[in-house]
Parts: structure tokens; C-alpha cells; sequence
């Protein structure tokens, strides 16, 4: 029970889980007045040597005046926090306002005293660094802005705490006691040491689930079949190096062994550790085998079992019930309604879940939401992966279900620097964090290839998952800007993966074609074309091509340097099986491993045996070739020869070490396609090693310090506010935006009079919302000479469309003809600030050809930004017009992205048109929207999901 403080009513908000150094996780939350038990018991188990670098003085107990002190907090100037594991205390952190003298003060005082204490049995856990995020967060919460800490010199764990932090410092010495001052709000090193910790703790937390010495399962019935029985013999089956035990409260007390299994009727009564719990119960019974297990110690648990979330309310209050119950013992979650997990690595062989088979050993790495998904995948890489011993089987595969915990971030957080895994397959029904996953798949795809199949949008009963105001087509746009490979379905993420798993990536989209039927080779070279690759002629090796042709073929093409990758063509010849098909998938691969740096992949027709042979890993060597094999003569490769004389390579490399798998693919689109998407994501990754840079030429028309007065001043009159024209045009102004000047028309009198200001030629346009940037309805008339024209065009529209007061009509100078372009940029609560852009007009609309961006973007994203769209070719020349000046819209790109990044109160900011002509580019309209900025939990302290 939770009392109100003196001064502020209980700040719940601050109350968050946090994972570990270790993995484990812990609650940190303030301390009342009903902690004082809890507090004495925590120091009694504090070390006297830690209570001495704490009060620099023998210290055995705390006095009541102490207890009174530390647990009456106003929550302003005096907070108190602790780390809590199973409702009992492991740290406390508490903050104290003191003013310019060092003594007790009230704000506007902005400096604290902070200090620290970590039972001894929890240090190097990474408590104190988890706390020191959070006592910062609420301090500046509070208007505090700077800490001060005193530590003797030998309580180097403590100071490391401080120094570790990243937050700008300055360090003394006097009177013994080092002196820490140190800043509080957060600098790029300081997140980026936030960041680290992040992924050390939940890779570390993720990896304690997939590599456990020991197994429980609870709920394993006494009769075959069963879930529990099932996940049983699937961990036996498959070799689980560790112990294994089964749990049932209904086994008899003589009973030890189940299938050989030691069994138990409870978690508690194993002799030993456990450190996951396999948990396939009814629902009503998972708290108390929670409760068992976090007594027991157990480090983590996967349930299987349903009727939660996706049962209902009621189930849901029963899942957030779940996650609290568990993380109050330090464990997480996979599940609940989970399908399990798999490790394949020899030293684990753990099989924790219901798939009917079990994967071979590889390197990629799987992680599914969707049981169902989980087993179509698995049984496709099984499949597609028949007689595999190394790179196309799977290294861990996860699927979370209801995903209440442990999700697809810290999977990825996992995985990033796993060495057991090269390539990452997703299938996500739903985000939950967008921003956070963004920043995590950006990073992770700099290192390995991340392939993505996401749900259509609507998230399955049972997910939580933040609001966005973005379409799905934007938030697949922004992930494929931090270099997920996105794909539509799951035979397309198989198809990918396993090009990816087995080839190199290619060095760009130049393909060549070769194989023994035409008709195969020139739908692989359409194909091609429209993936926006660049084929070559297929090569015919005409139907009667031997192995030794297609050998001497493939090695030729893969040693010229006109070639990024090569697809080979196949189909069967008459009379020939299975022997005719290892003797081509050896012929193959023995010419790929002499050039090993270009992909090669095989379309197949009726071929079965050769996808499988040549999967087939027969040696971890490289095949010696003793020599070219003989052409005849009159075959069609000779005409190669006229064409290049490039001599194929007659040895491979010395370097070359390793035996490459070649993948093979039941139809040339599927094959095509997979090949595009490589060669995009070595694009993207060739360009992510060169990201760009701001150019500092922005600053000189740029005045943030007065567009941030100007911000403060127009929010006083409201929480949320569409600026008027003349603020919208000043603000803009600030960052170097000049928008052409529209004057009001109410009359045609008032119109003359607007022209007569602003000078002939003009346009008069009626801003309607129902008209506003609709020229195709007739609302816009232009290039008005004089003022017999502009009365005319006034009573034209006026006819049409009603009165003034219904046309809202304004006059403006004509701007330089050119492109109708449109840039948009908008706060999302859960993705973050998002810049647009694209042509104007229904067509784009209609198409829904628009290019997104995250914030801040750099000169080289806004270059992209102009060519993604799939109109862009207008801006260049198309069909013979002048090319407009794109430089000139990538700065204004540049200058919205950079008052968005600067000024998060700016959350909509709308250019349009904006007319891009061969020189320079004129604003004709713009709007601009102020609130109080959504909150940004990347950038406050660690924590998990709230439930």
C-alpha cells in the first residue's frame, strides 16, 4: 500500500521494470512511509563496508530518526527510489535539493546531492547504473538540472558508476572525498552509453531463456499426448544437454520418473537450480507456478498456455496480472500463448516447443508472433533445407505469442551480436515500439541481413501496441529505411533468407543469365526487368548442355567483371534422374567456389533432386578442378568466346575456405526477387557506411533561439494551435523558408487592390478546404495580366463555387513555372517526427506515391528522399523537359527536417505546393501546427513495458 507524500500526491508514473546487467530484471519505484521495515531488512543484509563508503563512517544500523528520513519523501525536493526483487529492496538511490551553499533548498535551486547503496549480494548488476537513470529522469522532472555526488576514493564501483554515465562532468578533490558534478540532461555520449546498456542487459536477458542448463516443465500429464507431455519429449528427442525435469502437482509422491525423466510434483522440490520453466498449464494455475518458480529462482519462464489476451478483457487483466507477478521475481516472460523456443547450438540442443520437426542446425536465426507462422516457417526451411548441415538451417528461433514481455526488440537486441547468427527472419503482427525497433533494425542491419514480414496493420487481440497516426505503407517505407528487407509473404521471406544465409551480397544489379532452355532464360531476364535489376542477354546453353558446359559457363560469367550476380537456368534433360542432377549441382558449385564474391542462384523446373543436392554440404572444402572441362566445338557457348575474351579461372583461391550453397528456386520470380532485395539491402548498406551530414551552410539563416521565443509565446494561448498565415510565414522565415505572400480577396475590389500590392501577373485561388490544392476542380485561375482579367476570373469563380465568404479567395504573385511538389512532416506518438514528400496532384495522391524520412535527415537521405518517389523522373528531364533544381529542394527539405528536430512543438508542418523550377523554387503555401510534444521515452531511462 502506497501512501501520499506530505507535499505531492505518489508519483505512480515513476514506478518501471528494468532489465539487468545479468538479465534478470528488478522494479524500481519511489519509497514512502510504508517502507520502513523493508528498508531496516535491507541494511541489516549491507555489508559494513558498504555502509561505510555510504556514510564515510562506521555505520552498523539505522537509527529511527535514519528510517524517518529516508522514507519521508515530498517528492520534490527530497525523492527517495528503490530496486525491488520480490517486494524486497537490493538498492536505494535518494536525492536531496540543495542551494548555492550546499544546504537544503526548494526551487528554483537546481542542483541535488545524490547517493547510492547496493546490497552487497546485487552489486555488478548494474543496479546502481539502472537507478542513476531514473533519479535523473525524475529530477529533472522536478526543474533539477544538475548532481552532485561525494564518494571516498576507494569506492571506485561507485565512481565508475558516475564517470560510466556519459553526462558532462567536472571532478575535484578535497578533504578526502572526491567531488562529482555533473550535468543532467542528456548529451549523445550519455545515450549512447544508454543504448549499450540496453542491449547488453536484454541480449543477455533473451540469451538466459535460449541457453539454459536446466529445464522444468510444468504441466506435463501423466498419460501421453498433451502439450506438456509433447514439449517434454521434443527437449529429450532432441538432445538437451542440460538437466531436464517434469513437473505435475497430480503425480503421485512415489513417483520419480517419467520416460526416464526425473518428476516432480513441484518446482520447489527439484534439488538445484532451474533456470527456465516451460509452463503448459490452464490458465487459473499459472500464478501459482509463478509463484513456485520466482521462490525457486527460476530465471525465466515460456507459457504456453492460453486464455489471456486474446480470450478477452478479462484475459487481458490476467496477462498484465502475469508479467507483474513474474517481473516481481526477477523473471521474464516468452508468451503467454506461446509456441516455444529452439536453440540448435551442440552445446544447448534445447527444443522447447510443439514443432513437429525439428530444425537442422544453421545461422539463421527465426522469430515468429504467430504459432502457426512459426510452424509454416520451420517446416518450409526444413523442407527447402533437405540434407543442410551448416548455413540454411536455424540458429535460435523464438515465437513470443501474446508477446506480454519479451518481444521482437529484445530478440533483435539478442541477435545483433550473436555469433551463432548471420542472417534474421521476422514475421511481426504487430510493432510495438516503432521507434525503438527502427533504431534497433538499423543498427542490426549495418551487421547482418534482417528480413521482415509485417502484419497488414491491425494487430492480433492480445498485443499491445502504441497508437500511430501512420498508414502501414509509411511505416513499411521508414523501415526499409533503416534497412529491414521487407517482404508481402512468407515464401518470400524463405526465398530471401536463404539467398542471403548462403551467397555473398552483390556488389550491384548487373545479372546475367545462362542455363538450357530459352524460353526459361527470357522470363528470368523479364523478371529481372521489372525488379529494376540490369539483365543480360540470356546465354542458351540449348537443351543439350552437359553439366561440364554449365561448369565452364558459370565459371566464365562469375570471372567477369561486367557481372554482379549470375542466375542459372535449368531444366531437366530426357533419360537423366537423380545422378544427372548431383552431377549438374556439383558442376555448379564447383565453378561458384572458384569466384567467390558474386551471388548465384538456380531456377529449376521439375528438378527436385538438384534443389536438394545442391543444398547438399558434402565437404566444408573447397572441390580442386583438375581443368576446364572440354567444350565441343559446335556448342553455343563458343560464341562467349568471340564476344569476351576473359580466360575462366582453372583454380580457386587460395583464401577461400569454405563451401558455398547455392540456392535453388521453383520459378524465375521468386528467384528475382530475391536477388532485388539483396541487391537493395547491399545498396543500402554500401550507403549506411557514409550516412551524411547536416550541411552547416543551414545555420547562417537560421535562428533557433528566436523561433523558440516565438514557439513559447504563441503556446501560452493554447495547448494545440494552427498558426495563422502571417506566424506561419514568420516562423518559417526563422529557418530560411520565405513562403510567397498571399493576400485576401473577400471582394473583387479588395482583389484589385491585393494585385495592385503584389504586382502583375497574379493567380486567384480559392483556399476552401473542399478546393484548397484541388487545380483540377477549377479553383485556381492563373497568369492574370491586368485587372479586366483578374474581375473576370473573380466572377467566374464566384459563379461556380458560391460566395466569398464559401471560396475564402486570395490573391497571389505568379511564382516561376515548374514542378508541383508537396513536404509534409508530422509527430508520431510512436514512431517519432516523419518528413514526406512527393508530387502534387491526384495522381500522386491517388497512387499513393509519397517518400518518407525519419527526422533529423541528413544531406544524403534527402537526396534519396527526392529520387524514391516513383514519379521522380519529372523532376529530371523526363521526355525532354528542362530538369528543375533539385539542390535547392533538398535543402528545403533539409530546413523543415532540422525546425522539426530543433523545436519538437512543431508536430505538423504542411508545404504545398511547393513549385520547383530549373532555378530556385517559390512556397505558394504553407500551415504549421504547435502542442506540447509527445513524450519520448528513448530518451528518458531504461525501462520495460508498462502493464
Amino acid at each position: 500500500m502506497q501512501s501520499a507524500s506530505d507535499r505531492h500526491e505518489y508519483p505512480a508514473h515513476w514506478e518501471a521494470d528494468v532489465v539487468l546487467r545479468d538479465g534478470g530484471t528488478a522494479r524500481i519505484r519511489p519509497i514512502t512511509v510504508d517502507d520502513a521495515d523493508r528498508l531496516v531488512s535491507f541494511y541489516e543484509q549491507v555489508s559494513d563496508e558498504s555502509k561505510y563508503y555510504r556514510f564515510f563512517a562506521p555505520y552498523p544500523r539505522l537509527s529511527a530518526k535514519d528510517v524517518h528520513r529516508f522514507t519521508h519523501h515530498d517528492f520534490v525536493d527530497r525523492v527517495g527510489l528503490a530496486a525491488t526483487v520480490g517486494g524486497e529492496f537490493i538498492a536505494t538511490v535518494r536525492y536531496d535539493r540543495i542551494g548555492a551553499e550546499g544546504m537544503p533548498a526548494s526551487a528554483p535551486a537546481d542542483e541535488a546531492e545524490v547517493a547510492f547503496l547496493v546490497q552487497d549480494a546485487h552489486q555488478g548488476r548494474g543496479v546502481a547504473s539502472a537507478l542513476l537513470e531514473h533519479i535523473g529522469a525524475v529530477a529533472r522532472e522536478r526543474g533539477i538540472r544538475r548532481f552532485a555526488a561525494e564518494v571516498l576514493p576507494a569506492n571506485v564501483k561507485m565512481i565508475k558508476v558516475f564517470t560510466d554515465a556519459g553526462y558532462t562532468q567536472k571532478r575535484s578533490f578535497e578533504d578526502g572525498v572526491v567531488r562529482l558534478e555533473f550535468d543532467l540532461e542528456p548529451t549523445d555520449r550519455s545515450l549512447a552509453v544508454q543504448y549499450a546498456r540496453e542491449q547488453r542487459a536484454e541480449s543477455r536477458s533473451v540469451q538466459r531463456l535460449l541457453t539454459p542448463g536446466s529445464v522444468a516443465v510444468v504441466g506435463v500429464g501423466r498419460a501421453p499426448g498433451g502439450v506438456g507431455r509433447s514439449v517434454l519429449g521434443n527437449i529429450r528427442d532432441y538432445g538437451f544437454k542440460g538437466r531436464l525435469h517434469a513437473v505435475n502437482k497430480a503425480f503421485p509422491d512415489e513417483q520419480k520418473e517419467l520416460d526416464g525423466i526425473p518428476a516432480h510434483r513441484s518446482v520447489r522440490d527439484i534439488d538445484g537450480p532451474v533456470d527456465l520453466a516451460v509452463v503448459a498449464v490452464p490458465a487459473e494455475h499459472v500464478p501459482e507456478v509463478v509463484a513456485e518458480c520466482g521462490a525457486h529462482g527460476v530465471q525465466g519462464l515460456v507459457v504456453l498456455s492460453a486464455g489471456y489476451a486474446e480470450s478477452g478483457p478479462d484475459g487481458r487483466e490476467r496477462q498484465r496480472e502475469l508479467v507483474r507477478h513474474a517481473r516481481a521475481y526477477g523473471m521474464r516472460i516468452i508468451g503467454p500463448n506461446a509456441f516455444g523456443i529452439i536453440n540448435t547450438s551442440p552445446e544447448v540442443r534445447l527444443n522447447a516447443s510443439l514443432a513437429p520437426e525439428a530444425p537442422r542446425p544453421g545461422r539463421i536465426g527465426l522469430f515468429a508472433q504467430s504459432g502457426a507462422i512459426g510452424i509454416a516457417l520451420l517446416s518450409r526451411l526444413h523442407r527447402r533445407g533437405a540434407g543442410v548441415t551448416g548455413e540454411t538451417g536455424v540458429s535460435t528461433f523464438v515465437s513470443s505469442g501474446n508477446r506480454a514481455d519479451v518481444s521482437g526488440n529484445d530478440v533483435l537486441q539478442y541477435w545483433y551480436d550473436d555469433p551463432h547468427t548471420d542472417v534474421v527472419l521476422m514475421y511481426l503482427e504487430s510493432i510495438g515500439n516503432p521507434r525503438k525497433f527502427t533504431r534497433l533494425a538499423r543498427r542490426t542491419a549495418a551487421a547482418k541481413p534482417l528480413v521482415v514480414v509485417q502484419g497488414a496493420g491491425t494487430a492480433p487481440q492480445g498485443h499491445a501496441v502504441r497508437a500511430t497516426r501512420l498508414p502501414h505503407t509509411t511505416v513499411s517505407a521508414l523501415l526499409r529505411q533503416a534497412g529491414v528487407i521487407r517482404v508481402d509473404t512468407i515464401t518470400e521471406l524463405v526465398d530471401t533468407g536463404l539467398l542471403l544465409a548462403r551467397q555473398p551480397l552483390p556488389t550491384g544489379p548487373k545479372v546475367a543469365i545462362l542455363g538450357n532452355s530459352e524460353s526459361l532464360g527470357l522470363l528470368t531476364y523479364d523478371a529481372c526487368v521489372a525488379e529494376g535489376l540490369r539483365p543480360s542477354t540470356p546465354l542458351d546453353l540449348t537443351t543439350a548442355a552437359a553439366p561440364e558446359d554449365f561448369h565452364v559457363a558459370l565459371a566464365r560469367v562469375l570471372a567477369d567483371d561486367a557481372y554482379d550476380a549470375v542466375i542459372v537456368t535449368a531444366i531437366p534433360a530426357v533419360g537423366e534422374g537423380s545422378a544427372g542432377d548431383a552431377a549438374l549441382a556439383e558442376a555448379l558449385r564447383s565453378a561458384a567456389e572458384q569466384v567467390p564474391g558474386k551471388p548465384v542462384l538456380v531456377v529449376h523446373v521439375e528438378l527436385g533432386g538438384l534443389a536438394e543436392a545442391l543444398s547438399a554440404a558434402t565437404s566444408t572444402a573447397p572441390q580442386a578442378v583438375p581443368g576446364p572441362p572440354t567444350i565441343r566445338a559446335d556448342h553455343p557457348f563458343r560464341a562467349l568466346d568471340r564476344l569476351r575474351a576473359t580466360p575462366a579461372p582453372t583454380e580457386p583461391p587460395a583464401a577461400e575456405t569454405r563451401e558455398r550453397l547455392i540456392p535453388a528456386y521453383p520459378a524465375a520470380e521468386r528467384a528475382v526477387r530475391a536477388l532485388a532485395d539483396a541487391v537493395q539491402y547491399a545498396q543500402w548498406r554500401r550507403e549506411a557506411a557514409e550516412p551524411g551530414k547536416v550541411p552547416e551552410s543551414l545555420d547562417a539563416a537560421i535562428d533557433e533561439k528566436g523561433a523558440a521565443a516565438l514557439i513559447d509565446g504563441l503556446l501560452t494561448r493554447g495547448q494545440g494551435l494552427t498558426l495563422g498565415s502571417e506566424e506561419t510565414c514568420e516562423l518559417l522565415g526563422m529557418y530560411g523558408i520565405q513562403v510567397h505572400r498571399a493576400l485576401p480577396a473577400t471582394t473583387a475590389d479588395a482583389a484589385v487592390q491585393a494585385a495592385a500590392t503584389l504586382g502583375y501577373p497574379v493567380a486567384l485561388k480559392a483556399t476552401a478546404p473542399h478546393l484548397r490544392h484541388r487545380a483540377d476542380l477549377g479553383g485556381v485561375r492563373l497568369d492574370l495580366a491586368d485587372e479586366e482579367q483578374l474581375r473576370r476570373a473573380y466572377a467566374e469563380l464566384t459563379e461556380l463555387f458560391g460566395t466569398p465568404d464559401e471560396l475564402r479567395p486570395v490573391v497571389q504573385g505568379m511564382a516561376p513555372r515548374g514542378v508541383d511538389t508537396v513536404i509534409r512532416a508530422v509527430i508520431d506518438p510512436a514512431a517519432g517526427a516523419v518528413l514526406s514528400f512527393g508530387l502534387a496532384g491526384a495522381a500522386s495522391q491517388l497512387l499513393d506515391d509519397t517518400a518518407h524520412r525519419l527526422i533529423p535527415v541528413t544531406d544524403r537521405e534527402a537526396a534519396t528522399l527526392v529520387r524514391s518517389i516513383r514519379t521522380a523522373p519529372l523532376l529530371f528531364g523526363w521526355r525532354g523537359s528542362t530538369p528543375v533544381d533539385t539542390p535547392a529542394l533538398e535543402e528545403l527539405l533539409l530546413r523543415v527536417s532540422r525546425l522539426v528536430d530543433d523545436h519538437p512543438e512543431v508536430v505538423a508542418v504542411t508545404l504545398e505546393p511547393v513549385v520547383v523550377a530549373p532555378r530556385g523554387l517559390s512556397v505558394l503555401g504553407a500551415s504549421v501546427r504547435l502542442a506540447p510534444p509527445p513524450a519520448r521515452d528513448d530518451l528518458g531511462p531504461r525501462t520495460l513495458p508498462a502493464y
